[in-house]
């Protein structure tokens, strides 16, 4: 007699593989603990009943009886050292780390470094960390962009078992201090312009024995202050040293400790993200399942490797042997190094991909009504095309749409884009435009990054696709928010997420730890999600950061923002409220690009920028189009903004607004807004006076 197990796998096996003409049919089969369902292919529902005030747990169905935890062709690797080292054997000779910059800081064409140099760099490093007396399970700091010198750093720390901590290059004084001391960093890596910095408060880090500077000629090495106790060495003199005195690998085990990750966080001190060998291993090889590169791809990376989101796709990278180029260190030559790499893979934000959107609409605008509705019919043909899963017909993009193409170098194959929900029409825009695979994923750090992600085949937009086979999710009742798992027609709730990619805990934070996971390892996101037909995964709401209003009605300010994120005065959104008062209101970061040529449009006269934004006719048409956009995404009437603010400077690294992921810190923004966000509540409380008044 069949097991359990097998019954089951004969159920997914014959709807998987059903010769059915309706491959999007339902499989209606009873629920009962010897079968598994599947509401389409994308994921299937466990049997086991679900706890009063929780959803059923939800599997891919690329792997519904097991969760992966290695790779399937090479269950061999279980290390981020067993994957590099599989690479340095499988790529040798091919490329693999690229850079423009050279070492006197010129910009050209970009020069290569294979895997096999990288390999012996590597090597020198971890060598040379060894014989400056830094012990194996050290805490190694990196504190500079996105480079080769990153990559390498980083496999010597995975070769010989020290703990890696990146640092964003953004960190002032203060936060590098904490994080520094927190973590007992004794040797950290850092570019010559941030060593002032790490040289101001090395007097309070006593941990730190050992700066590596990369970058720069060594003759600039001469005037740096000594420290007692600290040396401060080029990378390069390192990478000699280490040369002369080659040492032995140390491997680490799965469960050793591999990175320690702080979020950067919108309020309070940075948290410690401990992440293993065997949890980042899994996350990636169930990623393998759905998402396919070659040795012929070229990545470009330009997104902060001290975010999981980048250090994920740079496991991913040798694994399949792909060359990855970086980017020149600045985001507004981006584009112009793209156009030089030409790659085929694309990993960025919605934030970037909104720009890119917006950038090339205003050109075919700009070029006039005849081109606009060449570009309209063109984007509407080659669209129904894909959608009936046709191939479009070529004509399309040799007139319109491989000059577009080339913008990002001519040969992007794959766009993913992950930390925010990206518009559907953004995403179509893109599909269609750029001929290749956009895929929307979810993760977080505590998860060693993914948790869903589209399938390639999958053309449904608005969703963020099913769970990575290395992990299993289920949704929790959030009442207060009135999202439960006994919604109709879906199933609402928070995004719990359990499986081998769960981290375990944050660093020397037990308090916090059990805050975001529970006692069976179920790791509690605080965000809000609903199941869509076909087990696709759609992020609703946000549990944390939410705030009340006086009517007592909650709020998730990122959704509203995201919404407003689409408006086309709107660059950047800033939502705010609280339990004293009933209205929500806006300071808006303005399109410059939009505003002028409507108040053109308009007949608007104005002396500056500045004048034309507290025109009530300029508030008004900002108001009307939030409204609109706000009705079209169904907003709640409390959820609408009541008044706005309008400014020019963007919200910022630098001036405090934005993490270095790029989200808003709320209590900075208050603080920094305060003035403006007492005035348009006495503009409302007026208005409301007045209103009475008449009736």
């Amino acid at each position: 007699m069949d097991s359990p197990a097998t019954r089951r796998f004969k159920v997914i096996t014959n709807h998987l593989t059903s010769d059915s003409a309706d491959k999007t049919s339902f499989l209606r089969s009873v629920q009962t603990s010897g079968n598994l369902f599947a509401e389409q292919g994308y994921s299937v529902l466990l049997p086991q009943k679900s706890q009063k005030g929780e959803s059923n747990v939800y599997r891919s169905a690329l792997s519904p009886l097991n969760l992966i935890t290695t790779f399937p062709n090479h269950p061999e690797i279980r290390t981020l050292h067993d994957n590099f080292e599989r690479s340095t054997q499988t790529f040798r000779d091919r490329k693999y780390l690229g850079t423009r910059v050279g070492v006197d800081g010129s910009v050209g064409e970009y020069r290569w470094m294979t895997y096999g140099e990288a390999a012996t760099a590597r090597s020198s490093i971890g060598s040379g960390l060894l014989n400056h007396g830094i012990p194996k399970g050290s805490c190694i700091g990196l504190y500079f962009i996105n480079r080769p010198e990153w990559m390498i750093v980083d496999h010597a720390c995975s070769a010989y078992s020290y703990i890696s901590v990146p640092l964003y290059d953004t960190l002032g004084p203060d936060a590098v201090k904490f994080i520094i001391n927190h973590a007992t960093v004794q040797a950290i890596f850092c570019v010559r312009q941030a060593l002032d910095t790490l040289l101001s408060c090395l007097s309070k880090i006593p941990s730190v024995r050992l700066v590596v500077v990369v970058g720069g000629a060594d003759g600039q090495m001469l005037s740096l202050p000594l420290t007692p106790g600290v040396e401060v060495v080029s990378y390069s003199e390192l990478l000699k040293q280490g040369q002369s005195n080659l040492q032995p690998f140390c491997p680490p085990k799965p469960a050793d400790v591999a990175t320690i990750c702080y979020t950067s966080g919108t309020t309070g001190s940075p948290k410690g993200a401990v992440l293993s060998h065997g949890g980042l291993i899994a996350n990636v090889a169930g990623a393998t399942y759905k998402i396919i590169w070659n040795s012929s791809d070229v990545y470009i990376s330009y997104l902060p490797l001290a975010h999981i989101y980048e250090r994920y796709h740079q496991i991913m990278v040798p694994y399949y042997g792909t060359a990855v180029g970086f980017y020149q260190g600045d985001n507004t030559k981006l584009l112009d190094d793209m156009v030089h790499l030409r790659p085929t893979i694309f990993c960025s934000v919605p934030r970037l991909f909104n720009k890119i959107y917006a950038s090339i609409l205003n050109s075919i605008k700009a070029s006039g009504a005849m081109n606009e509705k060449l570009f309209t019919a063109s984007f509407n043909a080659k669209k129904l095309s894909m959608m009936n899963g046709k191939n479009p017909s070529p004509v399309w993009d040799s007139v319109i749409f491989d000059n577009i193409k080339e913008k990002l170098g001519g040969r992007v194959r794959y766009m993913f884009s992950a930390a925010a929900p990206l518009s559907p029409d953004v995403m179509d825009f893109l599909r269609v435009c750029f001929d290749g695979y956009v895929i929307e994923a979810y993760g977080m750090t505590e998860n060693s990054c993914m948790i869903t992600c589209m399938d390639g085949n999958d053309y449904l937009t608005g969703h963020v696709g099913s769970p990575n086979p290395a992990c299993e999710v289920k949704l929790v009742d959030v009442p207060e928010m009135e999202y439960t798992s006994n919604d109709r027609p879906y199933p609402r709730g928070e995004i719990c997420v359990r499986g081998p990619t769960v981290f375990p805990g944050y660093f020397k934070d037990e308090t916090q730890t059990k805050e975001a996971m529970d006692e069976d390892k179920w790791l509690h996101t605080g965000d809000i999600g609903m199941w869509l037909p076909g087990g696709r995964l759609k992020i609703v709401d946000r549990k944390k950061n939410i705030f009340k209003l006086a009517q007592g009605e909650y709020v998730a300010p990122e959704k509203l923002e995201n919404v407003y994120a689409k408006c086309k005065f709107v660059a950047q959104c800033f939502i705010h409220g609280d339990s004293t008062k009933s209205a929500l209101v806006a300071v808006i970061s303005l399109d410059q690009d939009v505003l002028k040529p409507w108040a053109v449009a308009e007949g608007i006269t104005y002396e500056n920028l500045h004048q034309l934004c507290k025109d009530p006719r300029t508030k008004a048409a900002v108001l009307a189009d939030m409204d609109a956009v706000g009705r079209q995404s169904q907003l709640r009437g409390f959820e609408f903004a009541k008044a706005v603010t309008l400014v020019l400077e963007p919200f910022t690294l630098d001036n405090g607004l934005l993490t270095p992921t790029f989200k808003i810190k709320r209590a900075a923004a208050k603080a920094y807004f305060a003035k403006e966000i007492s005035m348009m509540y006495t503009e409302l409380s007026a208005f409301e006076t007045s209103a009475k008044k008449l009736l």
